[in-house]
């Protein structure tokens, strides 16, 4: 049986203008693997209504998990909670329970509940809460689509609050093997063994450093046996 299938949208003007570098989607493809649940795509779009919803509807009928980071904050700019619910046609608006959170968290800081905070407590209708033990304000989950923040300490923990509620398949294994070599010399022998194993997956990742040239070649596959198989004979390949 294959592993359950996941995409990522991350949204955002601030990562398409370069002004914010995105570390969520690394942790994500980490956490992920961990748990045997295959990332498959990621997406990033704009602080754009259209895009955002036209995202949300091609990719949650294309894997079995897709999860976003940013937009649900309390700034004007802040429309992911209202796309989700228009991707699924679902009213929108201020939620007893996630209000009560928000509430009780400023309370204990001594901050102002006030319009711009409460914002945060706006859920789509029948959506389920992720639970945020950082700053409070919660992700939600419609169907299959897991809304989450942007800030990378958040999405984190976020997802630690989500995994275990999902139904992963086998954790991906991955060897490593440096090779000095060129990938022209490395290309052909690599070749003829991932048509050897056709259930793995192989890449050659190059690099040049003091004036050696190499690459990094990995072998990922959920069977152990298979994996380091197929590592020995390209370590004999290029002994």
């Amino acid at each position: 049986m294959s592993n359950p299938t996941a995409a990522m949208i991350v949204i955002g003007d601030e990562i398409l203008s370069g002004r914010t570098r995105d570390s969520n989607m690394h942790h994500l493809a980490g956490e992920l693997t961990k748990v045997g649940i295959d990332l498959r795509e990621v997406r990033v779009v704009s602080d754009d209504n259209g895009a955002i919803i036209a995202a949300v509807q091609a990719l949650s009928s294309a894997y079995s998990h897709v999860f976003t980071s940013g937009g649900i904050g309390p700034t004007h700019d802040d429309i992911t909670a209202d796309c989700i619910a228009a991707a699924f046609n679902r009213d929108i608006d201020v939620r007893a329970d996630a209000r009560e959170i928000l509430a009780e968290h400023y309370a204990r800081a001594g901050t102002e509940m006030n319009a711009a905070r409460l914002r945060m407590a706006r859920i789509p209708e029948g959506a389920a809460l992720i639970e945020n033990p950082v700053s409070a304000a919660p992700g939600f989950i419609v169907e299959n689509v897991h809304v989450m923040a942007g800030v990378p300490a958040v999405f984190q923990a976020m997802v630690a609050s989500v995994l275990p509620g999902l139904t992963g398949g086998q954790p991906l294994i991955s060897e490593t093997l440096r090779i000095d070599r060129g990938e022209g010399d490395i290309a052909g022998p690599l070749g003829a063994l991932a048509e050897e194993y056709p259930h793995l997956s192989m890449g050659s990742y190059p690099f040049q450093k003091d004036g050696v040239f190499g690459a990094h070649v990995v072998i990922r596959g959920s069977d152990p046996g298979m994996v380091e198989a197929a590592m020995t004979k390209l370590k004999a390949a290029f002994a």
